[in-house]
C-alpha cells in the first residue's frame, strides 16, 4: 500500500473510495489541505499504484486496516485524523471502533456503518459478487461506464466534459481483478455491521454527505444522532462524491471541523 505526504502540521490521512486513488481527491483540495496539515493521501489495495493482488482475502477489512498501521508507524504517526469516503469512509470508521488509538477525529463522507440485516447484507454481499463477475467478463471499459452512470453520480453531470473524462480516464487504469477482488472482499455486504458499536465512538466526527444523495444523508442523519461526538454537515446542490461536485463547500466544511477540534483541543 503507497501513500504521499503533502504540508505540515497536524497529521491527516485520506482514504478514498472503490475505484479511486489519490488523484481522485483532486490536486487543488490536496493543496488546501495540506496548508495546514500533514496530509497522507493512500492508494488503498487494488488501486492507483498501490500493489493488486486477486486474491479477496487479501482485501478482508482486519488486513486492509493492518496495512494502514503499518503504512502510519513507517511514517512515524501513531495517529491522525481520518478522513474517507464512501468505502474508505466504511474503512475510517472500522478503524475508529477497532483500533481507536489510531484515530484522533474522523470525517465520514457519504460512508455507511454497514448493512444491519443478515438477509439484507447476504443479498448485498451476492449483488457484489454479480459484479464483480460482471466486470471480469465484461471489460473496464464497459464496467467504468456502467459504474459513473449510476444514479448515485447523477449529479456530476454538473461537472464540465473534461472533468468528468478525466475522472473516467484514471478509473480505466485500474485493474480489473483487483477490483473484483476488492468488491468481493471489502464490499458493503463482505463488511460486518457497525451499527451496534456506534455508540462506543469517542473520536469527534463529522458525518458529511452531498444533499442530492437522498440514501447516504438519510444514513448520516442517523448515524449522527447515535455518534456521542458527532456534528453534521450536508453539502447544497452535491451528490455522493461531494469533494469532487463542490469541493469549496468541502473544503470548509472539513477545513471548520478540523479548526473546531483544534481550538477545543487547545483549550484543554
Amino acid at each position: 500500500m503507497r501513500g504521499w505526504e503533502f504540508g505540515r502540521g497536524d497529521p491527516v490521512l485520506l482514504v478514498h473510495g472503490f475505484t479511486g486513488s489519490v488523484e481522485a481527491w483532486g490536486p487543488s483540495l490536496l493543496r488546501a489541505m495540506a496548508r495546514e496539515n500533514r496530509v497522507v493521501a493512500v492508494d488503498l489495495l487494488g488501486h492507483g499504484s498501490s500493489d493488486a493482488p486477486a486474491q479477496p482475502e487479501r482485501y478482508a477489512l482486519s488486513n486492509v486496516l493492518a496495512d494502514l498501521g503499518r503504512m502510519l508507524d513507517g511514517l512515524g504517526l501513531e495517529h491522525a485524523t481520518w478522513i474517507g469516503y464512501s468505502m474508505g469512509g466504511r474503512v475510517a470508521l472500522a478503524a475508529a471502533i477497532l483500533t481507536p488509538n489510531r484515530v484522533d477525529r474522523m470525517v465520514l463522507e457519504s460512508a455507511s456503518p454497514g448493512i444491519e440485516s443478515e438477509p439484507a447484507r447476504e443479498a448485498r454481499r451476492q449483488a457484489d459478487h454479480a459484479l464483480a463477475r460482471e466486470l471480469e467478463a465484461g471489460g473496464m471499459e464497459a464496467f467504468v461506464d456502467a459504474w459513473m452512470s449510476q444514479p448515485l453520480f447523477a449529479t456530476q453531470r454538473s461537472r464540465t466534459p473534461a472533468e468528468l473524462e478525466r475522472a473516467r480516464t484514471r478509473r480505466l487504469e485500474g485493474d480489473a481483478a483487483a477490483w473484483a477482488a476488492c468488491l468481493r472482499g471489502l464490499g458493503t455486504g463482505t463488511q460486518p455491521s457497525f451499527w451496534s458499536r456506534l455508540a462506543g465512538v469517542q473520536c469527534p466526527t463529522l458525518v458529511l454527505t452531498g444533499a442530492a444523495d437522498a440514501k447516504f444523508t438519510t444514513i448520516g442523519d442517523r448515524m449522527a444522532a447515535i455518534l456521542p461526538n458527532a456534528r453534521r454537515a450536508v453539502v447544497p446542490n452535491a451528490g455522493h462524491q461531494v469533494h469532487f461536485e463542490a469541493e469549496g463547500e468541502w473544503l470548509r466544511a472539513v477545513g471548520g471541523f478540523l479548526n473546531e477540534e483544534e481550538g477545543r483541543h487547545g483549550d484543554g
